[in-house]
């Protein structure tokens, strides 16, 4: 008979680490999908509806950062690691609550040797309703006041590291983090350009934002075709690159594009005009225009670029399974030969996601 008694083995993993996550506006359900389907369950606390949570991963850091590293999530724009915690409601009422926490905080980071003398970047962000009563800048300049024993260099860019807070309606979260680890080191993902005097359209920021999150050097293109060009803000940057571009759109060009003389446009559909073979380096499209409809035609019309040549594509996400959808397309393009680099729902990209693709 055996008498011994069979004990639990535990798993070798049970390390839990918690992250403050954020995605555009309306999309946070398909960031936390994103990491439920890399981590198994997650279990999310939602700050800001459809748009900022806290979720507890059972993994390390470490193998978070492994993970989301590639692919690259598409919808979780910004994420860090909750290092340090403030909860209102396991706290006695007191007088001068808020002036305890921001005590607290600086006592923390003040005891974190890897900030001693290093170009630090902090970064605040708060909840309509919230612990902080003032502005994100305010919080900032809160913070940083009680940090001079750091001998730190306080930067906006090119950061070692950076300390971002988010004061909630009853919690302050703190990381402090490498860049690479945060997805973006822009403030939340929130890339912002200043719009420009005489500037044609908004769109004109997707493709700086491209340019930037993707590394993509626009001006080291010769020729460019821009697929549904009107009213013409693709256009315009790409001609600021200093590109000959091809622009396809039955309806009229700004004024300010067509003044150009590298510019070539063309008021037709772009299915029903032909191309020279391999006569551009550089396509782009940004209709609003069905998503599948959309890779056809781009599809339809890879015979005119070179190979090697790169594909900048928005894709509309017009249902209620964007993931689905996304997927689909991107077999659409791997099957005409574009093999898709990055996919990303950009922070100037709406109801839509841009893909970033080479030909091959």
């Amino acid at each position: 008979m055996n008498n011994e008694i069979e004990q639990e083995v535990p798993e070798q993993n049970e390390m839990t680490t918690r992250y403050l996550c954020t995605a555009n506006h309306g999309f946070s359900p398909y960031a936390q999908e994103e990491l439920r389907r890399r981590f198994g369950a997650v279990k999310s606390t939602v700050l800001v509806p459809g748009e900022i949570f806290v979720a507890s991963l059972k993994a390390s850091s470490s193998e978070v950062n492994t993970e989301l590293s590639h692919p690259e999530p598409v919808f979780l724009r910004h994420l860090f690691l909750v290092s340090w915690e403030w909860n209102a409601e396991s706290k006695l009422e007191e007088e001068d609550s808020q002036g305890d926490w921001l005590s607290e905080l600086q006592q923390f980071l003040l005891s974190d040797s890897r900030l001693l003398g290093k170009k630090v970047a902090i970064q605040t962000r708060k909840s309509p309703q919230s612990l902080w009563e003032g502005s994100a800048a305010e919080l900032k300049d809160a913070v940083q006041v009680g940090l001079g024993e750091l001998g730190a260099d306080f930067v906006v860019k090119d950061a070692d590291l950076i300390i971002s807070v988010f004061a909630a309606k009853d919690h302050i979260y703190v990381g402090v983090t490498h860049p690479a680890e945060n997805l973006s080191d822009w403030n939340g993902g929130a890339v912002r350009f200043q719009r420009e005097e005489g500037q044609i359209s908004r769109a004109k920021f997707k493709l700086l934002e491209a340019e930037s999150v993707f590394g993509i050097d626009f001006a080291a293109f010769r020729e460019a075709l821009d697929i549904g060009a009107a009213p013409g803000g693709w256009t315009s940057f790409l001609l600021e690159r200093g590109l000959k571009v091809t622009a396809v759109d039955p309806a009229k060009l700004h004024p300010d594009v067509l003044a150009s003389p590298r510019l070539t446009h063309i008021r037709k559909n772009a299915n029903s005009v032909k191309f020279r073979d391999h006569q551009f380096d550089l396509m782009v499209c940004d209709m609003s225009w069905s998503p599948k409809l959309t890779a056809k035609m781009v599809s339809e019309l890879l015979y005119a670029l070179v190979p090697g040549g790169t594909a900048v594509v928005t894709v509309k996400l017009l249902n209620k399974k964007p993931m689905a959808l996304i997927q689909e397309v991107i077999g659409t393009f791997q099957e005409a030969r574009l093999q898709v680099q990055r996919a990303k729902q950009l922070f100037h990209n709406r109801d839509e996601i841009t893909l970033y693709m080479i030909k091959y």
